[in-house]
C-alpha cells in the first residue's frame, strides 16, 4: 500500500466507522473525539488537535461536509472541498480517524462515537459543548482547550481580503 493510499484509509466512511469503533473499544483503547470545518489548516487547528491527541489513545475528528460548512459559514465557504480537508487531516500523524457528517452540528455522531473524551475550544464551556449529555452520562469527560491567538481561518481570509 502507497502513503496516499494509507492516508485515505484513515477518512472512515459511517459504516467502516461502526467495525473500527468496535475494534478501538475490544482493544482498550480511549477513543477522543472533536469535529470542526477545519477549512484551512494553520497552527492554531495543529496546536489544538495534537493537545485533543493527548488526551487518549485515539483521536476520532468529525469533518463538517462542504454542505454543512456553506449552512454555517456563508456560501463563500468552504474554501477547500471536503475531500482535500479530509485529506489533509488524515495525514497528520497524530490523526487517526476522521469521518464526515452532513448535519450543522455533530450530535447524532457523538452518539454513534461514544467517545471517552470529547474535546471543543475553550471558547465554549464545557457543559455547552454538544454531547455533553451523551459523553457525562456515559462516565467520560468534555475538555476544552485553548486557542493559540491570532490564528483562525476567518482572521486568515479577512486578512488576505484586505491586503
Amino acid at each position: 500500500m502507497n502513503k496516499l493510499d494509507i492516508i485515505s484509509s484513515k477518512i472512515l466512511s459511517p459504516q467502516t466507522l461502526k467495525n473500527q469503533l468496535g475494534v478501538w473499544r475490544f482493544q482498550g483503547k480511549k477513543i477522543v473525539f472533536t469535529n470542526g470545518c477545519f477549512d484551512l489548516l494553520h497552527l492554531g487547528h495543529i496546536d489544538y488537535l495534537s493537545k485533543a491527541k493527548d488526551s487518549g489513545n485515539i483521536l476520532l475528528i468529525g469533518l463538517n461536509t462542504d454542505d454543512s460548512v456553506r449552512r454555517l459559514k456563508g456560501n463563500s465557504r468552504p474554501l477547500t472541498d471536503q475531500h482535500s480537508r479530509a485529506l489533509i487531516l488524515a495525514s497528520l500523524s497524530f490523526v487517526d480517524a476522521v469521518t464526515l457528517f452532513d448535519e450543522d452540528t455533530p450530535y447524532e455522531l457523538i452518539k454513534i462515537v461514544q467517545p471517552d473524551v470529547l474535546v471543543k475550544g475553550s471558547d465554549y464551556k464545557a457543559e455547552d459543548v454538544v454531547g455533553f449529555d451523551i459523553v457525562t452520562t456515559k462516565g467520560g469527560e468534555v475538555i476544552t482547550i485553548d486557542f493559540v491567538d491570532g490564528y483562525s481561518t476567518s482572521s486568515i481570509v479577512e486578512k488576505i481580503k484586505n491586503s
